[in-house]
Formats: C-alpha cells, structure tokens, sequence
C-alpha cells in the first residue's frame, strides 16, 4: 500500500534527479553552520549565508504586499497583508518557517499574492520574534496577537471573519499550536489548517534522528540547534507540553487539515503522527505524502512540486466552498 496515487508515482525519477541542488542549501540549516560556536553565533551565521541566498533570488518582494503594525506583546508587531479585490472569500493567518531563528514574512509572497489573487484570501504573515534572542513563547504569543486582531478586524477590513491558519516548518510547528491556543475562541471561525512539513514533538519523533539516509535539506544536528535555540535549557518533560510539542495536545476539536510532507524529509514522522491521530480523533484531514521529496521540496523545479501544488489548490477550494467545513 502506497500514501500516494499512482501520478505521484510517476513523478519519482524526476525527483530524484534534482536531489543534487540540495548540498548548496544545505549550508543554511543544516551541517554546513559551525557547531562549535554558541547558539546566537549559529544562528547569525545561518541567518547570514540565508540573507546571502535570498539577494539572488529571481523573484523579488510582491507588490500586491502592504505593511501594516499592530501592537504585540513584545512591542511593534509587523504584518504583511495581501488584499483580494472586493470582499475575502476568508482570511489566512500564515506563518513562515526557518527553524525559529531566521527569515520574515517575505518568505511566502509568491504564494501569498497567489493565495489572493487566485483564491480570493486575505492573507496576513507575521514578521514574528527569532530565537535566540527572543525564544520560546515569544513567536508563540506574536503568532496569538495576529489571530487575535485578524479575527476581530477581519470582517471590517476584508468583508470575512472565515479564518484559516497554517504555515511551512517552523511555521507550522506555531500555526498548530497557535491554533490550539484560540480555538476556544475561535470555535466554528476556525475552518481549517494548512501544516506544510513541519515539526510537532520537539523532542525529536524517530525521522528527526534519522531519515533512513535519504537526501534531505535538514540534519539532526541542525534540527537539535534550532530546537535548543527555540527552548534554550528546556527539559524533555518540559517540551512535552502541548504548548511546546503540539504532537502532545487534545487534538480532537481541530478544524479540517491538510498536512503535507515529503518521504525523504527529517519532519516526515511528526507530519505522519500528526495525520494518524487526527484520524483517530475522526478530524477530517487530507494527509499529503510525497515520496523522494525533501523538506521545502515545494520550491524545486519539479513535477512533485506541482502536484503539490495542485493538491493545495484543490484543498483550498474545498474549504472556500459553501460554508467551509
């Protein structure tokens, strides 16, 4: 029994092939950072050869983007917001990854802009605290503040107060835990999660340690920096609770979720876990495997990549038809 369809299958020696554009990328999160210096030296060397990266991307800032700041509670909050033209079909709270400690909401434009151009979302992306210097629950209550202010702003500024959160690795690590902090608040305005390779037990589920040797943008290494720098001193027990390792939460009242991965990443099992036990809760979620894909796989010149996309789309108008469940 295979997690994925047969044009899935199809695409596998394609995505094979273009594992070899991963050592370069690499650098950034994986083994490539000095693990002799401290945590704040680390991370600003991987923030440095990020930055170096990002100059040379092809695509620059969106200009359907507009900055705006709320007050958060650890001052100034930035968010960057995209616009549909006329009323939102709903609002999207999106929450960009980098293992806590580097990137900002200009990671997701491209997908962002597409989101409400093609889908009619409101979407706002949070330029949220890094660790180090502000570790956990710093990302966690920025993330909070922006739900909370697009809930009680949504149906003024965008004409819908239909909420959606979601986000990619570290991100989706937050946008899970952020929604189990408000759901209670929330309750039927939550309609759904988009969780894209993220990670759910900080502790380290058995991917996370090792992935069977398969090529991957991630290491354990890397993964075990940006976890201490998220939750410096921590104890296991203490990164068991769910507020921390959302893996461990009540999960049995979440709205429908698409959690996405690809079978090479080191994230695999917490996207696997996750899956199951919302299953087992009776949650609807669309549990989506890509075999030969690493983490960000998304973003690689492949067929995989737009089978995934595709997926995402075909997720997205589901959930904006009718009234979303």
């Amino acid at each position: 029994m295979r997690l994925w369809a047969d044009e899935i299958e199809s695409h596998r020696d394609e995505a094979r092939s273009v594992l070899g554009l991963l050592p370069e990328a690499r650098g950034i999160f994986g083994s490539g950072i000095d693990s002799a210096g401290d945590l704040f030296t680390r991370a600003s060397e991987a923030r440095e050869r990020f930055a170096e990266r990002a100059s040379q991307a092809l695509i620059g800032p969106s200009e359907l983007a507009e900055d705006r700041e709320i007050e958060g509670p650890g001052g100034a909050l930035r968010l960057r917001v995209f616009s549909p033209e006329g009323a939102a079909r709903g609002l999207f709270l999106h929450i960009h990854g980098g293992g806590w400690i580097l990137g900002g909401p200009e990671m997701g434009d491209p997908q962002n802009e597409a989101l409400a151009r093609n889908h009619g979302l409101a979407v706002v992306s949070i330029d949220y605290r890094l660790a180090p210097e502000d570790p956990y629950p710093a990302a966690v209550d920025d993330c909070e503040a922006a739900a909370v202010w697009l809930l009680s702003e949504g149906a003024k500024e965008f004409g819908s107060d239909r909420m959606f959160v979601g986000g990619e690795s570290a991100g989706a690590h937050l946008a899970l835990v952020t929604a189990n902090r408000i759901r209670g608040r929330l309750g039927g305005q939550l309609h759904g999660l988009n969780l894209t390779f993220g990670i759910y037990d900080l502790n380290g589920t058995p991917s996370q340690r090792d992935n069977g040797g398969h090529e991957d943008l991630l290491d354990p290494e890397g993964i075990r920096m940006f976890v201490e720098a998220f939750t410096p001193g921590m104890s296991e027990e203490e990164r068991r609770h769910p507020d921390v390792s959302p893996l461990y939460a009540d999960l049995s009242d979440l709205p429908p979720a698409l959690v996405s991965v690809g079978v090479n990443d080191h994230f695999r099992d917490d996207s696997l876990f996750l899956g199951a036990r919302l299953l087992a809760d009776e949650r609807p979620v669309d549990l989506a495997v890509f075999p030969d894909s690493p983490h960000g796989f998304p973003n690689l010149p492949t067929k995989m990549a737009a089978a995934f996309q595709d997926r995402l789309n075909a997720w997205w108008n589901e959930r904006l038809m009718g009234n979303g469940f």
